[in-house]
This record gives C-alpha cells, structure tokens and sequence, in this order.
C-alpha cells in the first residue's frame, strides 16, 4: 500500500500536541510513515513561549519512518498554514493525511485513511475520506457517504485538492444562484451558509468551510466510518478558533473500520441522523441561552429585592 504522508499543523498548545502526538504514534503503519509537522510561527509576544515549547517536543518526536518539521517565523494563521502546507505535500506525494494539534486518534486511523485512499484513488466522485463521526444517536453502517467535505481527521489526493475553491464569495454566490444554500445547512439544522459569510467578512478565516462548499457545489462526497476514530481535545477554550464544549465528545473505536463497497451516493438515512443531531443541539444551546439570560437578570435584581425587605 502506498502509505500518505501525514501532515500536523500546530501551534501553541504544548499539552495538546503531545497527546495528539502520543496517540498518533501508537497507530498502525506510523512507523512506516512520514510525518510532516507545520509550526505557526507566534502572533504576539505572549504566545511565543508555549510556541517554543511546542516547537521542543515535535523535534523529538519519535515513532515514524521520518519527520520533518516546518518552522514559520512568523505568524500566517491557521488557514494559510494548512493551504499551503497540504498543497506543497500534495504536489511532492499526490495524497495527504491532514490532522491538527488537537485531534487524539484510535491506532486504526492511519489504517482507515490510508486504505480509504487505496480503495476511492481513482472514483472521482469521492473528493475525501474523513475520519471524525459525530455522536449520532442512530446506528450508522461501517462506512457511509455525505455530501461535501469535513476538517477532523482527513485525507484527500490531487485531483481532489485541486478542487478546492479559495474565493468564499464565488462559493456563496454559487449557493445561492443555486438555490442550495438550506441543503448545504442540512435543512437549515447547522449555519455552514453563515459560516461562509462570516469568512467572506472576515469574522473567521475558516478553510474548513471553502473545502466543504468547494465538494458540495461539485456534488463530491466525502467517505465516513461508523465509529469514530478522532476526538477532538481542543474544544476547551484553549485554542484560536474555540470555544469550550463537550458536545462533539465521542469514544473512538477500539476496532478496525472495514472499508466495504457501497453506492456512490449519499446515505439519506444517516443524513437525516445528522440533521437530528444538530437540531437537539440547536434545542440544547437556545435553552442554554434562556437560562443564562434570566440568571443574569436574577443576579441583577436581586439586590434591589434584598434593600425592600430590609
């Protein structure tokens, strides 16, 4: 098997990177592999000692065939380190593994994107294999299919990144000439359209959201497996593009995920999964919001009623 390079994107979350290092370490085919890490350089003065020591431990990483690191001076941002990072592996290797410092992996990762790369190589109607599965309350098969493209554990090849459009006004003037901007959201149960507003504005510099646009406008699908084989450890307030959540919380898969054959379409059932899934979220996070504003004006009051009965 043609095994992918893998390339880390970190910056300055030393505790973060070691565990997302260690576990990657202990994957199947990681001693045959190359690792690429790409160091951000620091935005600011107060970043540059945990930049430094993050910069420390990858280079003494162990436990691949090779690593190689890529210091940046200085700051380029997460989106750019990422674009240019995978371009210049996928244009030396023709295929890459993406992960970031945050993202602890099952040892049957490498194993499942690397024999996703293998089976999907030349069906073009597949732009990537992604590794992440949400904590969906329904069962799911071994593998599926959905439209567009995902951020949490994934690898593509040429021909896909190829694919990926960097003008987030050309995306959503594509969706919306389409009229596909509520199916992009899955049925209105998740805000990828504002997402991709907010990028085109300039109030986040997400990637994530160009590459997903970039496959659904195309009708590319993306391969995903039953079980999850990353979890996130970021989701912490620890990182530049987070806040602090559990909701995406899941047990990675102490087994292999079996690659079988399956249409090349999307899995409408384990779709409309997801759409639940995010809809309860949406339920969740507005009640979240309703309690946190009448706590506030609780504690507002408050005083004014303890004065009347004095």
């Amino acid at each position: 098997m043609n095994l992918a390079p893998i390339a880390l994107f970190v910056y300055n979350r030393p505790n973060h990177t070691k565990a997302t290092i260690e576990s990657l370490s202990q994957n199947r085919y990681a001693d045959q592999s190359e690792l690429f890490v790409f160091c951000d350089g620091p935005k600011s003065e107060g970043h540059l000692e945990k930049v430094n020591q993050v910069k420390a431990i990858v280079k003494s990483i162990k436990g691949f065939k090779k690593v190689t690191v890529i210091e940046k001076e200085f700051n380029v941002g997460l989106a750019n380190s990422i674009i240019a990072g995978v371009t210049d592996l996928i244009e030396k290797f023709g295929r890459v593994i993406v992960l970031e410092d945050d993202m602890v992996t099952s040892k049957y990762f490498l194993m499942y994107l690397n024999e996703g790369l293998e089976k999907y190589e030349r069906e073009e109607s597949v732009i990537s294999i992604h590794a992440y599965r949400l904590p969906l309350k329904g069962k799911t098969p071994e593998t599926y299919f959905l439209r567009g493209a995902d951020c949490w554990g994934w690898a593509t090849w040429k021909r896909g990144w190829d694919l990926f459009e960097h003008d987030g006004k050309k995306l959503m003037t594509a969706l919306v000439s389409q009229n596909l901007t509520k199916e992009f959201d899955f049925g209105g149960s998740y805000p990828y359209t504002q997402m991709l507003k907010d990028q085109i504005e300039g109030r986040n510099d997400s990637w994530a959201i160009r590459w997903n646009a970039s496959a659904f406008l195309l009708n590319l699908l993306t391969l995903y497996p039953g079980r999850s084989l990353v979890q996130n450890i970021g989701l912490d307030a620890s990182g530049i593009h987070c806040a602090t959540t559990d909701e995406y919380d899941v047990v990675l898969s102490e087994t292999p995920i079996e690659i079988e054959t399956i249409a090349f379409k999307e899995n409408s059932k384990v779709k409309n999964l997801y759409k639940d899934y995010f809809r309860n979220l949406n339920k969740q996070n507005y009640s979240k919001r309703i309690f946190g504003k009448l706590t506030r004006i609780l504690l507002r009051i408050l005083p004014f009623v303890r004065k009347l009965k004095r």
